[in-house]
């Protein structure tokens, strides 16, 4: 079994400056928006050396058209007799109470539950948050993408059903378990960064999803009530203000291109980019506004020639915030 090879693999001595606890999260959502809602949601809470001491999962009607059935399988119909979030926050609190929450790309998952106790106007006692993406790095290991199957397969864990929360979990905490010891033979410093409570969200009309440019209804999966995006984009209708200035904010007209694997299905962040108001380009050009790869250093066509042309990079999980906060065309000054 995995936790008996882990265990016979401990360190004598344990990092004495490693946290005592860990929430394995993973949630499946509406979309990626700062509008966007929680559809359901696991934890298994691990001990100071990644054993698993107990699970939970929740369904949670997110009050709105659930998003991308397409890949996490939950209609309006599942989710109509759902709780609310407010209805499972206080449960969900006491799962992570205390622990550092992990997650894969944990930026993302952070941001969606910070923004829903935001909205039931609480708080969840997360102060530190761990991705799996940022500790593969770390530890060098030889993975073909950051995608979760990937890390998966990596330690011999096996998926059983991908984007639902509870499996998606279970198989992070399996995975996760092994890169801790392995972080703590080898003393590394884990990649905890902190997380700061929201003050402020945005919930936008749910009525406006299903006629924003980029989605369409798609019947195999439960009628209207879900979509998937289209293939073919509509022009951006904004200007190119020039390139992404690390450290600001993106500006509506921006030319965003993507490369390599991505942990959130590749056209979803495409989708959410271009109702951002972003240009995706399928190719990268000196007129280039930003490349998202998580992979800067591999040799493909897009990153040798944003290396060529000196065009900004950032990650998946660094794009993703970024999408929150695009600065309006017209708000230039």
């Amino acid at each position: 079994m995995l936790e008996d090879r882990t265990a016979a693999a401990s360190p004598a001595s344990w990092p004495a400056a490693y946290p005592d606890g860990y929430a394995v999260v993973d949630v499946e959502t509406t979309g990626l928006a700062r509008d966007d809602r929680i559809v359901s949601a696991a934890v298994y809470q691990l001990d100071a050396r990644g054993r698993v001491e107990d699970t939970w999962y929740t369904l949670v009607n997110p009050r709105r058209d659930p998003g991308p059935v397409w890949i996490h399988g939950l209609t309006s119909e599942v989710l109509a007799d759902a709780p609310l979030f407010e209805d499972v926050a206080e449960e969900f609190a006491r799962r992570l109470d205390g622990r550092v929450l992990v997650a894969h790309n944990a930026a993302f998952d952070w941001s969606m539950i910070a923004r829903e106790y935001a909205r039931a106007r609480a708080e969840a006692p997360v102060r530190q948050r761990l991705c799996t993406i940022a500790l593969s790095k770390e530890l060098r290991l030889p993975l073909p993408n950051h995608k979760l199957e990937s890390l998966a397969a990596h330690y011999g864990v096996v998926q059983r059903q991908a984007h639902h929360a509870l499996d998606d979990a279970r198989v992070l905490a399996e995975a996760f378990r092994p890169s801790l010891h392995l972080a703590a033979e080898a003393g590394l410093r884990l990649p905890l960064l902190a997380c700061q409570p929201l003050t402020e969200w945005s919930d936008g009309p749910a009525a406006v999803r299903s006629a924003t440019v980029g989605y369409q209804p798609d019947r195999r999966h439960g009628g209207p009530a879900s979509w998937r995006p289209s293939r073919r984009r509509p022009a951006c209708p904004y200007p190119n203000p020039g390139r992404y200035e690390p450290g600001k904010q993106l500006i509506q007209g921006m030319r965003v291109a993507f490369s390599g694997d991505t942990s959130i299905d590749r056209e979803l962040l495409e989708d959410r980019a271009t109702e951002a108001g972003l240009h995706v380009a399928t190719s990268l050009s000196r007129l280039t506004s930003l490349l998202v790869t998580n992979d800067p250093d591999a040799y493909t066509s897009k990153t040798v020639k944003a290396r060529q042309f000196g065009t900004p990079v950032v990650d998946e999980a660094a794009f993703v915030q970024l999408l929150s906060h695009v600065v309006p065309a017209d708000a230039r000054g």
